[in-house]
């Protein structure tokens, strides 16, 4: 199963990582499916530190991948980025993001501005066996209207963030854990 969308080896290393209100918009990361992908998990937009490594979830702090690791038993964490991502479609998951660019100085949803979205509905195309997205995050969450129009349940799913340190690791861990095992991906 081939990835769509940049990896590393693709990605420019002049890449901007923070802009002000005068610059041109930030760009994010292209999606990464396959046609086996069943789940897809939509975050908001890259922070600085993913944009700076051209990775999803890239700061070291985000429990994703640990959140990952721990449902499939693969340490996802010690394993390169194409590996991890390899790991995660052979799992039938995949990632996106709902914002295509914005202006943002920093890395919190509350900052970002001036959002293009994501062409979701792609998505079908992408991923025609495609049984259910889940948004990471409230700002994701935003955008499910948008994505209730695929056809597809739609899950909202707590941030996995070091933003949202409301919530432990356990904590979000078990509401993945639902999810994934609910659609067959854990």
């Amino acid at each position: 199963m081939k990835a769509v969308g940049r990896t590393v080896a693709q990605a420019s290393a002049s890449t901007r990582t923070t802009a002000s209100v005068d610059d041109a918009p930030l760009e994010g990361l292209g999606p990464v499916v396959s046609p086996a992908t069943r789940l897809v998990v939509l975050g908001s937009f890259p922070g600085v530190a993913s944009l700076q490594a051209q990775r999803y979830y890239g700061h070291p702090r985000n429990h994703f991948w640990p959140i990952l690791s721990a449902l499939w038993g693969v340490d996802l964490v010690g394993l390169s980025y194409p590996l991890r991502l390899r790991a995660m479609l052979d799992h039938g998951v995949g990632l996106w993001d709902v914002y295509a660019s914005c202006r943002r100085v920093g890395s919190l949803d509350s900052n970002i501005g001036s959002a293009r979205p994501n062409d979701l509905a792609r998505l079908r195309q992408l991923a025609p066996t495609l049984r259910a997205v889940a948004h990471n995050g409230g700002e994701s969450a935003r955008s499910m209207q948008r994505t209730l129009a695929l056809g597809v349940e739609v899950l909202r799913l707590p941030s996995t963030s070091p933003a949202n340190a409301s919530w432990s690791f356990d904590r979000k861990l078990a509401a993945w854990r639902t999810a994934f095992e609910r659609h067959g991906v854990a």
